[in-house]
């Protein structure tokens, strides 16, 4: 299995070179020279299976000869260990033909565990294999980085450094990344908003001497690795519900595209899913591309769901590039017109193709409220408001398939939202009680990116 750069001019490199490497020297993002795909038999024999025994075989494919069957399995079952429920994933029945899969039983309570603590075990046990350590550098806007630091944390090969917006991230979110103790974990606290950060990570990757000096190493959704461990869940939920007998649909709540990117690849593979559905807050960017064809930054507006306060999509030039026919030259120019101008107009043809693949929708900040208000008096389910979008995007698309709306975070991380929304303070799990107790250290840092530099080269290996 190789995998290529969606901009066409970086080396095709195997699965684990293209997990070490992250993004793409040319500044793209590395996909799988061909998707592999499962007939319906494989599909079928999945239900029932355990969550760790489909990652397996859904993975494996696209693995190669990275890692050996024995290896694999031994990282998948590791990763997924200290989770807090035993089937990982499981679905709930909202109403009729509507289900929430609860993707927020992991150490850090959001979805990014799925994919962090799987990259973890993987990187640690190629880093040891080759005799190297690298410094991974991650931005977020809330849930990768406290998922990233609690995969690495206290690894011997690694130092992680994760920026996120100074002000712009729960407090939960914020302790979660700023209360471990370990030496090889720092978090940064950045003057501005989750694309300031994403910018300035991508300009360490692009600035080679820095990224070959301090063995540069991104766990970002534009990781490979990362988007191949969510395409699991959209299995064990779709044959939950009777895949590959019957189609399944999906909501995703979504900022950076990388989740529901997954689901596209599920698809791919042939999990017959009939709906991909982009669901946003008033940070609508994805929503506006496919209605009106022009992808416009327009500055990014704080929420109550500030995972999703995102105006570029990283993980939309993945969709791109298959749109554009796997042209890396387009892709390249589109890039560049986001950089230079701020936007770009995607072409008829590419536009078409999205809209066969994916429906999009938008909720506002009221919307969002009112629907964790609602689903509480309705079902007793108490949502974060990254799933009450999701949640509120999906009721506009139900059809005769099932529909299956991503949970993505548990409420507990989201407090002041869900409190205002119905009254009722989610507490933390018992494992994190003293979260609120434990002392944090974090610094602040400007978005600069010599100074940013001068910083990991300083602190890393201390």
């Amino acid at each position: 299995m190789k995998y290529i750069s969606t901009r066409g001019q970086a080396p095709v490199l195997s699965f684990e070179e293209a997990m070490l490497t992250g993004l793409a020297r040319d500044g793209g993002l590395y996909v799988p020279e061909q998707v592999p795909t499962m007939s319906s038999a494989d599909i079928a024999a999945l239900a029932g299976m355990p969550y760790e025994e489909v990652a397996f075989r859904v993975m494996k494919p696209f693995i190669g000869e990275s890692f050996s069957e024995s290896e694999l399995r031994e990282i998948i079952t590791r990763a997924y260990a200290g989770f807090g429920h035993a089937a990982r994933a499981p679905l709930v029945q909202l109403a009729p033909n509507h289900f929430l899969l609860e993707l927020f039983h992991g150490p850090t309570l959001a979805f990014k565990d799925f994919a962090m603590q799987l990259i973890g075990q993987l990187f640690q046990v190629a880093l040891e294999r080759r005799g190297e350590r690298v410094t991974i550098v991650g931005a977020t806007s809330g849930d990768t980085g406290s998922a990233a630091i609690e995969a690495f944390r206290g690894l011997d090969a690694v130092d992680v450094f994760i920026l996120f917006p100074h002000g712009r991230v729960s407090e939960v979110q914020r302790r979660q990344m700023t209360t471990p103790a370990e030496a090889n974990v720092h978090a940064l606290a950045l003057d501005g908003h989750f694309d300031d950060c994403q910018a300035r990570l991508k300009d360490m990757f692009n600035d080679f001497a820095f990224r070959d000096s301090v063995g540069l190493a991104g766990v970002n959704s534009i990781n490979w690795a990362r988007v191949l461990a969510q395409v699991v869940y959209y299995f064990t939920a779709a044959t939950a519900l009777g895949a590959p007998h019957r189609p399944v649909s999906f909501t995703v709540p979504t900022g950076n595209f990388g989740d529901i990117f997954a689901g596209y690849i599920a698809r791919r593979m042939g999990l017959p899913i009939a709906q991909l559905v982009i669901a946003t807050n008033q940070n609508d960017i994805l929503h506006r591309a496919l209605e009106t064809g022009g992808y416009v930054t327009t500055g990014v507006t704080p929420s109550i769901s500030p995972s999703m306060d995102i105006q570029v999509s990283s993980n939309f030039e993945r969709a791109l590039f298959d749109a554009y026919g796997r042209d890396g030259a387009a892709v390249v120019q589109l890039m560049e017109e986001l950089k230079g101008q701020g936007g770009f107009r995607i072409s008829q043809g590419a536009l078409e193709t999205l809209r066969e693949t994916f429906a999009s929708g938008r909720a506002s900040e009221a919307e969002t409220s009112a629907t964790i208000a609602r689903l509480f008096s309705e079902t007793g389910e108490i949502l974060c408001p990254h799933s009450a979008v999701g949640v509120k995007v999906a009721e506009e698309h139900v059809g005769s398939a099932p529909m299956v709306t991503l949970a993505t975070a548990h409420p507990a991380k989201f407090p002041d939202a869900v409190e205002a929304a119905t009254g009722i303070r989610p507490p933390l799990p018992n494992r994190m009680a003293d979260l609120y107790e434990r002392p944090e250290r974090v610094e602040n840092v400007a978005n600069d990116l010599t100074a940013l530099e001068d910083l990991i080269r300083e602190r890393r290996a201390i």
